[in-house]
């Protein structure tokens, strides 16, 4: 039996209808947590909350696009006005976008990589930063690719949205070290089966990688261990 050491904690997970989120939902629940899985897909987030209540845990779905900046502040207050704080915040949800020379990247879809990998992840921080000051332990654990900080040909607009959020998560782990206790992680789950990957790698054997649960321990872990606001560390 896991050992339940998120018992009374609320953590939100983005992205997590499948995947990494997805066994990360499932992880922070098996621990102990209550914990808010948005996706937006309504169908994926049932069959993870299914497999969360079967597991003796506890769930709630919130299906959103959260390209809409609108749907993330409703979620927050609707958080507020239930359990008025966040424990832990797993930012996860991410786009890939096409793999293309950067002078074949398409605008638009550059534009939806950057909202959704960038824009959408300041959102969260800014609607969720007065709950998570609200815990006595509180936690924001990023998902990030080393594509960020290894600039790789046909990857510029992917690696570029992750370099950005890194150095957002950076900024924002800086103002709450001087302010408050927020303590920030940047997780970089490395080579892991998954959907996003096998787009990706189409003729990679996923058999040969590790599954979205041991990044998903990873995650656990961070959110019951202590570490030093702007941690970075990568799931080998």
């Amino acid at each position: 039996m896991t050992e339940k050491t998120l018992d009374g904690r609320i953590a939100l997970v983005t992205g997590a209808s499948r995947g990494i989120g997805a066994a990360t939902a499932e992880a922070l629940a098996a621990a102990g947590a209550h914990v808010i899985i948005t996706a937006r897909t309504a169908a994926g987030l049932e069959e993870v909350e299914e497999r969360v209540h079967q597991a003796g845990g506890s769930a709630t779905i919130a299906p959103l696009d959260l390209i809409d900046g609108d749907s993330i502040g409703r979620l927050a207050q609707a958080v507020t006005e239930r359990w008025g704080k966040l424990d832990i915040l797993v930012l996860n949800a991410a786009m890939l976008g096409t793999l293309t020379p950067v002078v074949d990247i398409d605008p638009k879809e550059l534009a939806k990589v950057l909202t959704l990998n960038v824009g959408a992840q300041q959102a969260l921080l800014a609607a969720f930063d007065p709950l998570l000051r609200n815990s006595d332990s509180p936690r924001v654990i990023a998902l990030t690719s080393r594509l960020g900080t290894v600039p790789t040909a046909f990857w510029g607009a992917y690696g570029a949205s992750k370099a950005a959020l890194d150095n957002l998560l950076l900024a924002y782990a800086a103002e709450r070290r001087q302010v408050g206790n927020v303590r920030v992680a940047i997780v970089d789950p490395g080579a892991t089966a998954t959907k996003m990957r096998a787009r990706a790698f189409p003729g990679e054997d996923q058999s040969t990688l590790k599954g979205p649960e041991v990044v998903a321990n990873a995650i656990v872990a961070l959110a019951t261990e202590d570490f030093e606001t702007g941690y970075r560390t990568r799931v080998e």
